[in-house]
């Protein structure tokens, strides 16, 4: 006995009418997909993932209402298994990068060659993640350096994130102008008790002498962090 495959279902989002017309008739007469629906509004768009859970979303980035990268992420939080190919005009790095980086398994731009479009929708299809050749080196490039300034960043954040409660409050004094004796008058504690705290922070923050410490706290936004408590 024959067995059916049932034909993957695909759900159009593009809030230029005439482009969206053009890729539903290319999808329709050059491929075996079925365009379950199409809209040039990302909120409906959202709705109609909900209603159809199509196994493929072609989404336009640039929208009016509300742009294509926030409504990838509305539909990801859906948890429903769609995958999604980022549509634009525009071959900017960041914005392939922001795209990928929040759930889209493909990006292709408006301007290639139909061919090509079908072709991305196979290997997403097929469980791929699909990059214009053009465009390959572009992102990695884009993502090695982004990955570089998180995680200094994150290296950052994370030395203040290892002080304790009263090791903040001594911090805070320090850069304020404070010296060991009024810092002990003003936590109530021994001079002594200043002195280890103090050696804490430095080895916390891997600095070693109070003006790198105070530096390296205001450098960090220490005070915001502590004002906004």
């Amino acid at each position: 006995m024959r067995e059916f495959k049932r034909k993957l279902r695909v759900l159009l989002i593009d809030d230029n009418s005439d482009h969206l017309r053009g890729v539903k008739e290319l999808i329709t007469l050059e491929s075996s997909y079925d365009v379950v629906s199409a809209t040039t509004s990302a909120n409906m768009g959202i709705n109609l993932a909900k209603k159809y859970r199509p196994d493929i979303i072609l989404m336009d980035i640039n929208m009016p209402e509300k742009d294509g990268l926030q409504a990838i992420q509305e539909i990801e939080k859906l948890e429903l298994g769609i995958k999604i190919i980022a549509l634009s005009a525009y071959d900017d790095a960041d914005l392939i990068f922001r795209a990928m980086k929040i759930g889209a398994k493909g990006y292709v731009l408006k301007t290639m060659a139909s061919a090509q479009l079908i072709y991305a929708m196979d290997e997403v299809a097929a469980g791929k993640i699909y990059l214009p050749t053009a465009l390959t080196s572009r992102f990695f490039e884009f993502f090695q350096k982004s990955f570089k300034e998180e995680e200094k960043v994150s290296s950052e954040e994370n030395l203040l994130s290892y002080l304790t409660p009263r090791e903040e409050e001594v911090l805070e004094l320090l850069t304020q102008g404070s010296n060991y004796k009024d810092i002990a008058k003003k936590l109530f504690i021994s001079d002594t008790t200043v002195k280890t705290h103090v050696n804490n922070i430095f080895q916390k923050l891997q600095v070693n002498e109070k003006t790198q410490a105070v530096l390296y706290a205001i450098n960090n936004g220490f005070k915001k962090q502590r004002l906004a408590v």
